[in-house]
């Protein structure tokens, strides 16, 4: 009898544990850039705004959210994204060529869970918050990089799995003003869409 009161009372608090203060999360996935990425050009006597462009693959962050009501909680986070800088033959004046780069990410966000409580298995949410993006260009280093300001918007779903381990899906807009690294026509916004799955402990 009382191995079985202790394995309802084990039982109970992984469940009324999982996310009460807080949870810590490392997210996968792709960083897709949307719209226009160019970045400029070489040539001040023309127009084109996409010799430069830049594309994205992968991407992993880090998240510590915070549950300060039944409803509200808040994310600091840090994303590592990779990236590559593509020169167009007018760029290059031959072949075309490519070069990884990568973003440094931090952002704060507000988090919006409209159908649950902290005690949820499944807790879908909205979230809204501002950044900063530090663009590395190819062989430098973040003091060398463009620092950016940019915010962010979206949504996902936290899935409580067993004891303090949970999972969750994700999906992002992001948008701030293009780095500026010395090319001509370098004007505009990118946007860019997350999409990532993460594992994450709750306490």
């Amino acid at each position: 009898m009382k191995r079985l009161t202790l394995l309802l009372a084990m039982g109970c608090f992984s469940t009324m544990a999982w996310g009460q203060a807080g949870e810590f999360w490392f997210n996968y996935g792709w960083n897709m850039l949307d719209g226009s990425p160019g970045l400029g050009t070489l040539n001040p006597f023309t127009t084109s705004s996409n010799d430069i462009t830049l594309s994205s693959s992968y991407r992993f962050s880090f998240r510590f959210n915070f549950n300060y009501k039944d409803h509200y909680g808040a994310e600091v986070g840090y994303a590592f994204n990779h990236m590559y800088m593509n020169f167009d033959s007018a760029a290059t004046g031959g072949a075309p060529e490519s070069e990884a780069m990568h973003m440094h990410q931090g952002n704060f966000n507000a988090l919006y869970y409209p159908f649950t409580g902290t005690d949820a298995h499944i807790r879908p949410f909205v979230t809204a918050g501002v950044e900063f993006d530090n663009f590395v260009p190819p062989g430098g280093s973040s003091y060398s990089g463009s620092t950016k300001f940019g915010a962010n918007f979206g949504a996902g779903v936290k899935v409580h799995i067993h004891g303090i381990w949970g999972a969750r899906l994700d999906a992002r807009e992001y948008v701030t003003p293009k780095p500026s690294f010395g090319f001509f026509n370098n004007t505009g916004s990118l946007w860019a869409t997350e999409i990532s799955a993460g594992v994450g402990v709750g306490f």
